[in-house]
């Protein structure tokens, strides 16, 4: 998948793309969101976070929900927050009154309604890579976790999935193999298919950086593979095996 790295922008040019780009990405997310989601992210995020029972959790970049209501139905009692109205929409619709979850519009970058040392647990997918200011977005999470609060998050690996990388595919379209490149830009790049949502880039340097000076001890860190489960269920899986497409942290307070 081809990418193009901008310069130039801001947290509200990626808000309004992803405003344009709700609808079309809640459609791709079912009970357990999407494939990807569902093979790599939920089982280690799940395995990552242990007993939610009673836990008081922040899902920090909801999208359409669906991670906020498997956490609630797993006995949490759920904040969820995105910085996209539309999103907020979309995820509201999909939830029935009898999930005890409350959604919000915000930033993660800037949680000022929420007080310090709220949350047993803080829990975002997929989405700080999303964010210019993640200095910011640590710092806040850091604020807003009691003493020994968990931090989990998912991003896309940033020494494999680069601006400019891809599959190099040999004559007969066959995948050769994994081409990274540009992995020392620090910055916004454009995604292609996806209506030109913004990603921000950073080396695996600056993010342990950032995390270090939030304040964060890293517990854990998993490079997801997909079990022989839910290989059976999406056999095309397996060529992920030969480079790693997502990184997840679990971090402490």
């Amino acid at each position: 998948m081809g990418q193009d790295m901008v310069r130039n922008m801001t947290s509200e040019d990626s808000i309004k793309r992803w405003d344009k780009f709700a609808e079309k990405y809640a459609a791709n997310h079912l009970e357990h969101g999407d494939p990807h989601k569902e093979v790599y992210l939920n089982p280690t995020l799940f395995s990552l976070m242990g007993n939610l029972n009673n836990k008081k959790v922040l899902d920090a970049g909801c999208g359409e929900g669906y991670l906020s209501r498997l956490m609630e139905k797993a006995g949490a009692a759920v904040t969820a927050i995105d910085y996209s109205s539309k999103m907020i929409e979309i995820a509201k619709s999909r939830t029935t009154s009898e999930l005890n979850i409350e959604f919000k519009q915000s930033n993660c970058e800037n949680l000022h309604f929420i007080m310090e040392g709220t949350y047993d647990v803080v829990v975002s997918n997929m989405v700080i890579q999303d964010l210019e200011g993640y200095q910011q977005a640590f710092n806040e999470i850091y604020r807003v976790l009691r003493e020994g609060g968990i931090f989990i998050f998912s991003i896309l690996h940033p020494c494999f999935q680069t601006p400019k990388s891809g599959w190099e595919k040999g004559h007969d379209g066959k995948k050769l193999y994994w081409k990274v490149d540009n992995y020392f830009y620090e910055g916004a790049y454009e995604q292609r298919g996806m209506d030109q949502v913004i990603f921000y880039h950073r080396t695996l340097t600056s993010y342990v950086k950032a995390i270090c000076e939030a304040g964060f001890l890293i517990e854990e860190i998993v490079e997801p593979t997909p079990s022989e489960e839910m290989l059976k269920k999406y056999p095309s899986f397996r060529e992920d095996f030969r480079s790693p497409d997502f990184i997840v942290f679990r971090l402490k307070k």
